[in-house]
């Protein structure tokens, strides 16, 4: 049985490096027999969480928008690659809805004894790509990504973290990048336990 793979592409920017590693990462692992599903956030219609606490007794978001059918994809995924850019060292903005919107999940997990939950084991990985080359870039961002996977009830395999870049398709000539996300789409086409720390 073919493993699946949910990429959650964060940035605005099609065709830009964050979108280019994620295609690279979901097509070499389609090529290997992979289901792959790329969710690209921004042409998505969906708002951060409202703290309506609407949630609190079933681990169900109560709004609905284009981000409701995508908690099932969340729970059923194998491995979950959400990818952003750095926007003033953090994720984007969509990204961060999506991060606030799992608040349903969490509730379901540590307030409802699983009431929604996934049915098997699911890892995940952040890709983070930025402009400037601070030494505490992604640090606030890991930290988001790992709470939000930890909601999702997935075990954080790690990040792949790239800065210093900015032009549209610079990616492309990073030194590691592609063969990176190479590596990465292999080891999840044959479902292996993944460790990028």
């Amino acid at each position: 049985m073919p493993y699946s793979i949910l990429g959650l592409m964060g940035s605005p920017r099609m065709g830009g490096n964050t979108d280019i590693l994620m295609d690279a990462l979901l097509s070499h692992a389609q090529a290997l027999s992979a289901v792959t599903e790329k969710l690209r956030l921004y042409a998505m219609r969906f708002q951060g969480c409202i703290e309506c606490g609407g949630c609190d007794h079933t681990g169900v978001c109560v709004l609905q928008d284009d981000l409701t059918p995508v908690y099932e994809r969340l729970l059923q995924a194998d491995y979950v690659v959400a990818a952003s850019p750095m926007f003033f060292y953090n994720i984007s903005s969509q990204m961060q809805a999506l991060v606030e919107r799992s608040q349903a999940l969490w509730v379901s997990k540590y307030r409802l004894n699983g009431l929604v939950k996934r049915q098997k084991p699911g890892q995940a990985v952040f890709i983070g790509i930025g402009a400037t080359r601070g030494k505490s870039l992604f640090d606030g961002a890991q930290r988001v990504m790992k709470y939000f996977f930890d909601a999702l009830d997935m075990r954080f395999a790690g990040s792949l973290l790239y800065r210093g870049i900015d032009a549209k398709g610079e990616i492309k000539g990073h030194e590691t990048a592609m063969a990176d996300v190479k590596r990465l789409a292999e080891a999840m086409a044959r479902g292996e336990e993944l460790n990028l720390s």
